[in-house]
């Protein structure tokens, strides 16, 4: 069995808000298996860590750029929030972005394209920038969305700077309508993007692992309730519709009047643009999601550097 350590206790509980005696438990059951761990806690009722897992843990920057019906995002890491606030840094992402949507580029591909102006990468450009400015820095992701025809809407959100901030948003829309209509509606569902977390634009596009890990752990619960099993499948059937509109944007709740479907919302557009409207992809970067910082504890350190280790 793997070894349970403090700091593994102490991370699952920041992730799901169950007690330090139920992680620890958790993590023995589960052989130190922190996902599922989570899965454990909350098929005992002991969680409701879904929406708590995606912690936000790293500083630097979210930019984007849009060239026509064509829009890139980008994320760019750094150590410190300081280092967001200096505008080379700033100047940098946003060069960046541009390149993206110039590109058409991914991850990848962008890392190795040739920063403007300069004879090196965009990967050897940040590196160079680490040497300068002190801090470790990296491209971590990016990626690009486009339409044949209508607007490709961005939105930022704790906009630090022109173009980046901390959540980015971009939306696609399909439409031979009103560009100033496309823009407006385009804006508000890029807020709600923001807002509500999607995991996909429509149920076909999530992940069917993790439907099937979505399954798994509602007929737990239901089975917990005491349910014979012809109810157990109804229950489950249920409660995946709930998480359809929990997780897939079409499926959402529009925050903006808190009762319209974001389908509706789109159909309904069509008066506004004055030609039909097809919501057709979204991307949604947030500063750090998933990156887990390293939290250094000062008066062990301390106490290590006197005893001479």
């Amino acid at each position: 069995m793997a070894a349970i350590t403090a700091s593994m206790v102490k991370d699952l509980r920041e992730k799901t808000g169950a007690g330090m005696m139920d992680c620890k438990a958790a993590l023995k059951e589960t052989d130190g298996d922190v996902e599922a761990a989570v899965d454990w806690l909350r098929k005992k009722g002991l969680s409701k860590a879904a929406k708590k897992a995606g912690r936000t843990a790293a500083d630097g920057l979210v930019a984007y750029a849009v060239d026509g019906t064509k829009g890139s995002l980008v994320e760019v890491n750094a150590e410190t929030d300081f280092v967001a606030r200096n505008e080379t840094f700033q100047n940098m992402v946003r060069t960046v972005a541009d390149l993206a949507v110039e590109k058409e580029a991914d991850t990848a591909s962008l890392k190795a394209a040739q920063y403007p102006g300069k004879d090196r990468t965009v990967e050897e450009q940040i590196t160079e920038m680490v040497g300068s400015i002190g801090e470790n820095m990296s491209l971590r992701r990016a990626d690009t969305i486009s339409v044949s025809k209508g607007a490709v809407v961005p939105y930022l959100h704790t906009q630090i700077t022109d173009r980046a901030g901390k959540i980015g948003v971009l939306v696609a829309l399909e439409s031979e309508g009103s560009d100033e209509a496309l823009q407006a509606l385009g804006k508000q569902i890029a807020m709600h993007v923001a807002a509500a977390r999607p995991q996909a634009l429509n149920i076909d596009g999530l992940d069917p692992a993790a439907v099937e890990r979505e399954k798994s752990v509602l007929a737990e619960q239901a089975r917990a309730s005491g349910k014979p099993e012809n109810i157990i499948d109804k229950m489950v059937e249920g409660r995946l519709r709930k998480f359809y509109e929990e997780s897939v944007l079409l499926e959402q709740v529009f925050v903006i009047d808190g009762e319209t479907k974001i389908k509706d919302v789109v159909a309904n557009a069509k008066g506004d643009a004055g030609a039909e409207v097809k919501l057709t992809g979204f991307l949604r970067f947030e500063l750090g999601e998933g990156i887990e910082k390293q939290e250094d504890d000062f008066a062990a350190e301390v106490a290590s550097l006197s005893k001479g280790e």
